[in-house]
């Protein structure tokens, strides 16, 4: 057995169906009374049935937005400091979640986080936040939620879409946890355990998005690949993913989608244990290729021209994924990153 260090994240974790029943006994322990309700403004009616749930001195900000630009975050914490705000309940995905935590960084204020998606943000003491066309992430304990409430029954409605690009989003924590620096035996097991879960229960939803079951393990496989994320740091996918979401404001789960495969592929030969670690939870014999197959099994997007990247800026994307690069198990150069960048444009793989 190798030497590591694991630090396991005190977050209280509530799993189960029809769990958002629990919600007000939850915001009673964390002391709160009057909570700020955040959420896109595409969920803001589900903002409003949290509200109507606690019973209690309410506000909601529904004013989400992907890649949490600086400028929302201002605007909510306006909110915060004109209700005296005393603590923060997002529903939604990694956008309100991010949001949360953004707010949480500057007020010190507890957070209570509902997922619908499988972003798996929740998990983490990660923040990602965008200005001027850049995102930068940070990692401080501040920001990661005090309590989580899973309901498997919220997941129902995701769209196919979305459940398909958001899992892949979470299996992309997973892998990466396989290969970073700082990997050790507890996120290795969680990990493939995670994208076994979610290699599994995507397609089922795909077929049929009301089977409970595959929704339970999606959200359990998701659970485990955001724990991956918050324990071990970041490489080559994320990096490039942020570097992507930031300069071009594309979607971010399907970003994700369309860059996994190729930073697997990237990465396979430096980091062989956790390619067959990914390929033995897919149950392939390649992990890069398995990963493709499932991302075109779903129907997620398979290149960055589908979901909306400029094609003649590929070259100064992949500068300023180099400029200041993750650590990662293979070398990371602007000329490699350019060919990467450019066969994931084009949705290329070798037969």
């Amino acid at each position: 057995m190798k030497d590591f260090v694991y630090n396991g994240l005190a977050t209280r974790v509530i799993f189960g169906t029809d769990t958002l029943k629990q919600l007000a006994d939850e915001v009673k322990r964390l002391g709160m009374s009057r909570p700020l309700v955040l959420s896109t403004p595409h969920q803001n009616s589900e903002a409003e049935r949290v509200a109507d749930l606690i019973g209690t001195q309410a506000v909601i900000f529904s004013g989400a937005v992907m890649h949490t630009p600086v400028e929302v975050t201002q605007e909510a914490m306006k909110v915060v400091e004109k209700t005296g705000a005393d603590g923060l309940i997002a529903i939604g995905g990694g956008s309100t979640t991010g949001l949360s935590k953004a707010i949480a960084l500057r007020a010190d204020l507890p957070q209570l986080i509902v997922p619908t998606t499988y972003a798996g943000s929740e998990m983490t003491p990660i923040l990602g936040q965008t200005e001027d066309g850049r995102k930068v992430t940070l990692r401080d304990m501040r920001v990661l939620p005090e309590t989580v409430i899973y309901d498997v029954s919220l997941t129902l409605e995701l769209p196919v879409h979305l459940s398909a690009v958001s899992g892949l989003n979470a299996i992309a924590h997973a892998v990466e946890a396989l290969y970073a620096r700082d990997r050790n035996p507890v996120t290795n097991l969680m990990a493939e355990d995670g994208i076994r879960a979610l290699a599994r229960a995507l397609p089922q939803i795909v077929r049929d998005s009301l089977n409970v079951e595959a929704r339970s393990d999606a959200l359990y496989g998701a659970w485990l690949c955001g724990i991956c994320l918050g324990c071990v740091g970041m490489a080559l996918h994320h990096k490039l993913c942020h570097t992507l979401g930031g300069m071009f404001d594309l979607p971010h789960a399907e970003t994700h989608s369309v860059i996994l495969p190729y930073a697997m592929r990237y990465n396979m030969q430096a980091a062989p244990e956790a390619a067959a670690k990914v390929a033995q939870a897919l149950s392939v014999d390649n992990a890069a290729t398995g990963l493709r197959n499932l991302t075109r099994e779903i129907g997620a997007p398979l290149s960055l021209a589908a979901i909306g990247m400029p094609g003649e800026r590929i070259g100064e994307a992949a500068a300023q994924a180099v400029s200041n690069p993750y650590w990662n198990p293979a070398p990371v150069t602007e000329p490699a990153i350019r060919a990467l960048l450019t066969d994931a444009f084009d949705g290329v793989w070798p037969d």
